[in-house]
């Protein structure tokens, strides 16, 4: 698969649904309906004081099957389509 960068990623998420196959922490593969466009998405609702360590290569994004936050390394990624 080429390369795409997180900004490129970025856009295609904010534009729409997107799928993502990715290979999970646990060495499986998953294919997941994601996107950050503005109207789908439900915003993040914080329920502890814990501050989040901010990780440059994990994707935070909305599960529109799931309807829930979801997340995955961009390093992982296999796949990525509209």
């Amino acid at each position: 698969m080429q390369t795409l960068s997180k900004s490129n990623i970025l856009n295609m998420l904010q534009s729409g649904i997107v799928n993502v196959k990715f290979t999970k922490a646990d060495g499986s593969e998953r294919l997941m309906k994601c996107t950050l466009a503005e109207g789908i998405v439900v915003p993040h609702e914080k329920k502890t004081d814990r501050e989040k360590t901010v990780n440059d290569n994990i994707m935070s994004v909305w599960d529109v099957e799931k309807n829930g936050w979801r997340s995955f390394r961009l390093d992982s990624v296999l796949e990525i389509y509209k």
